[in-house]
């Protein structure tokens, strides 16, 4: 099915008729312009997600194609329901962009300027073109970005793994599951809270990193639990209360004795000032900032202004987790685990090697490549 540029997966062909091999089909030569197609694409998950105020067992998602002279770029946009865009939304946008005008994929800032500019919002959306557009200028110039960023892949740091809130009996198979992974990032934010750090420390004693995704009220009780959680073995907070409260917020960081890490506060480049001296540090999402290009100033103002940075995800595909790792080098944590919460990956590219993010020395975002499973579908 097509509908304003948008392929359903619904039978054989889909993505094989439009995602060929990026040399076979040109289709821009000369003075013609950016070219892109995007199809919906819904992510499985491969236990049900649950945080502190939703759960779900899929994630809508929509696969981007742009195109320029022969070469192809591909990114995505992940979105959980609870951020507020979805198939719908981003369907309108991405059909109300013209990329045609751009004839030089290297103006970056005009072409992501213009795509800023035509919808408020849509930040996932605009990510998915961010990064289409990150992986076909970093193909053209035959480097990956954290080249062309100057960053050491040396440098990356571990990433966590993501264990949601479940029963004893499920977490403890999630812990197993994630024998691999040298920090384990757990859901809190319910009465359960305590019951879900004994349980994994029943089987566990690895170090442990906690997001509460806001579902702590009273800053009191807040305070009581990070001093329990930092007694067993956890290494940072991340959005403990809401995002409102930032007199409480405030307060909680400077009694806190474990950083407190901006998740659903910080969205976007203005307000990483808005949260300095409220929490320790700031959790970067491609898909919360519109992509790599603003992803990389807010790393840059976070350094300056002395915060801790770490690079996080939603449950994404290896296409923004691969991007989103281009970023790594310069971060605190990672938390890029998205694709393998995930049982229909279509991509590969980042790895994880004993734990630690593993970059790929590869055109552009680092996708190795892309598996053949749409036709399974």
């Amino acid at each position: 099915m097509r509908a304003a540029g948008l392929t359903v997966l619904t039978g054989v062909s889909g993505i094989e008729e439009m995602f060929a091999a990026d040399g076979k089909k040109s289709g821009h030569k000369g003075t013609k312009g950016l070219s892109l197609r995007f199809l919906q694409y819904d992510l499985q998950l491969r236990h049900t997600f649950t945080l502190a105020n939703s759960s779900r067992k899929t994630t809508p998602d929509i696969l981007t194609r742009l195109e320029f002279d022969g070469v192809a770029g591909y990114g995505e946009a992940s979105m959980p329901p609870y951020l507020g865009e979805s198939v719908e939304t981003a369907t309108r946008f991405l059909s109300s962009l013209d990329l045609s005008q751009f004839t030089d994929p290297f103006q970056m800032d005009d072409i992501l300027q213009y795509v800023d500019s035509v919808m408020p919002g849509n930040t996932a959306a605009k990510a998915s073109v961010d990064i289409a557009l990150h992986d076909l200028t970093g193909k053209l110039m035959k480097q990956p970005w954290y080249k062309i960023w100057g960053f050491d892949p040396a440098r990356t740091p571990n990433t966590s793994f993501t264990i949601g809130i479940d029963t004893p009996e499920v977490v403890r198979q999630k812990v197993a599951e994630a024998a691999p992974y040298k920090i384990l990032k757990v859901k809190l934010g319910l009465s359960s809270d305590r019951q879900m750090i004994e349980t994994i420390r029943s089987v566990t004693d690895r170090p442990l990193c906690v997001d509460v995704n806001q579902g702590w009220t009273d800053r009191v009780k807040a305070l009581e639990n990070i001093h329990w959680l930092k007694e067993n073995g956890v290494v940072f907070v991340e959005q403990p209360m809401p995002k409102t409260a930032v007199d409480d917020m405030a307060w909680l960081t400077q009694n806190s004795p474990l950083p407190t890490i901006a998740d659903e506060a910080v969205q976007r480049l203005p307000d990483v000032m808005k949260v300095h001296g409220v929490y320790n540090g700031i959790n970067i999402k491609l898909m919360k900032c519109t992509g790599m290009r603003e992803a990389h100033k807010i790393l840059t103002l976070a350094r300056a202004l002395g915060m801790k940075v770490m690079i996080g995800c939603m449950t994404e595909t290896s296409c923004a987790i691969s991007a989103a790792s281009q970023l790594a080098p310069k971060a605190d944590w990672a938390d890029l685990d998205g694709n393998l919460l995930i049982s229909n990956d279509p991509y590969s590219g980042m790895q994880i090697v004993d734990g630690k993010v593993t970059l790929i020395d590869k055109r552009g975002i680092g996708i190795k490549k892309i598996k053949k499973v749409f036709s399974k579908i």
